[in-house]
């Protein structure tokens, strides 16, 4: 299956349905009072972790989706049907970013988590709502709010308990490949391995846990050289690190300045990541002039107070003994994987402040921003007489012909309120 681990998407939520304007008609009933019905809510747009899904493929050829509008109200005070939400299946490990700012709004680590990533718009109030004591017989509904919509990130970042780090060719893909059923491609020329590969590595009955190859990492990756963040996005999740170095020094690097540098560029890319703990794998023990690099790496391992195997992946020699380790090692870090970022809940905490913002732009017409004053004009039916009035209000009590006159605002000049263009009257 091909591995894709980023995507784009668009999504819209469903508009609220339209509020009823209607009287009570009946026999016997000549003056029957408002009886309209308010609309449906929106449907909103949901990410659903789900285990069936395993990469963001699916997203390459389907990237819009749009949920559907409420149904419109009634007479008789009768409600329009919500609309049901637009699920999108995602799989474990998915970070969703808004693609306008880059702000993470969800982590999605666990199976069946959901994310509300647009929220339906609120069905529009009937007539019979705006009833009251000065005002007997309203003729004015409100149209459904219109749903959310955003361009959204997705990032898959790998569930594995162990990662494999190392520069290209030092043996990774061949040592998953023999403690696992995964089968990476193989060959002696750097960045073989392209994308992650998962394989899961079975210690006895029921005990099993993930490991990832990951591409190569390279001197210069937290800027983003080589496969640069693409790699290091995925060991951020793992609870282990194998680091893995060429004992043999097949392509003449030194094996202990490949550990010191790759643990600079973990560094500079996470200082959490840093401090992942780490076992140094020493592979290719059954070559030769591995002997000469044994004792340095011995040295290094205990200077880092970490644990030192020297196996050979080719030779199956001493990886029973690796995998046992990795095995306890995990047992005694416990199982639930370490959430990258707090999630940001979506739509969960409004914001209090929503200040009138005044603007101009290139045609030198004034744009109002202010997300309450918008909901209202796209609410507001303005072929209605009562619902003018209404709106005619809510001006005022936003202070918006001083504001306005403050900016320099000018008779029969144009002002944008949402999809909405006034003229200016003083």
């Amino acid at each position: 299956m091909q591995f894709i681990d980023k995507s784009k998407i668009s999504v819209r939520a469903g508009d609220g349905g339209n509020g009823k304007s209607s009287f009570r008609r009946e026999k016997f009933v000549p003056k029957g009072g408002p009886d309209g019905g308010d609309g449906g809510k929106g449907g909103d747009v949901v990410l659903l972790v789900d285990e069936n899904v395993n990469t963001l493929l699916n997203f390459r050829f389907n990237r819009k989706f749009t949920a559907d509008n409420g149904a419109n109200g009634d007479v008789k005070k009768q409600f329009g049907r919500g609309a049901e939400d637009c699920v999108i299946k995602v799989p474990q490990g998915t970070i969703v970013k808004d693609a306008a700012t880059g702000e993470i709004l969800a982590d999605l680590t666990e199976l069946g988590q959901r994310a509300i990533v647009a929220k339906g718009g609120r069905g529009g109030r009937g007539n019979a709502k705006f009833k009251s004591s000065s005002r007997r017989a309203p003729t004015f509904a409100e149209f459904g709010e219109p749903g959310e919509s955003r361009e959204l990130l997705l990032e898959l970042k790998l569930l594995a308990d162990v990662g494999l780090v190392g520069y290209p060719s030092v043996g990774k893909s061949s040592l998953i490949a023999t403690v696992s059923s995964a089968r990476p491609e193989i060959a002696d020329y750097h960045f073989t391995t392209l994308v992650p590969v998962l394989g899961v590595v079975s210690l006895g009955y029921e005990k099993s846990f993930v490991m990832a190859d990951i591409p190569g990492l390279i001197e210069g990756a937290a800027d983003g050289v080589g496969l640069g963040h693409d790699f290091l996005r995925h060991i951020e999740r793992t609870k282990l690190i194998l680091h893995i170095v060429d004992a043999a020094a097949v392509d003449g690097r030194d094996p202990v300045e490949d550990f010191k540098k790759i643990n600079i560029e973990l560094k500079r890319y996470s200082d959490k990541l840093s401090k992942r703990p780490q076992i140094l794998v020493a592979n290719k023990i059954d070559l030769p002039q591995a002997k000469e690099n044994l004792p340095a790496l011995e040295r290094l391992a205990e200077q880092e107070g970490i644990k030192f195997f020297a196996v050979s992946a080719a030779a199956h020699e001493n990886l029973d003994a690796l995998i046992n380790f990795v095995g306890n090692q995990l047992d005694e870090l416990g199982n639930k994987p370490e959430p990258v970022v707090d999630a940001v809940k979506i739509f969960d905490v409004d914001k209090e402040d929503d200040p009138v913002i005044i603007e101009r732009n290139d045609a030198a017409d004034f744009i109002v921003r202010n997300k309450n004053l918008e909901k209202i004009v796209a609410m507001t039916n303005f072929d209605n007489d009562e619902g003018l009035r209404r709106f005619q209000f809510i001006w005022r009590i936003k202070n918006l012909d001083a504001l306005l006159k403050a900016r320099g605002i000018k008779e029969g000049m144009s002002v944008h309120i949402g999809d909405f263009e006034f003229e200016w009257r003083d």
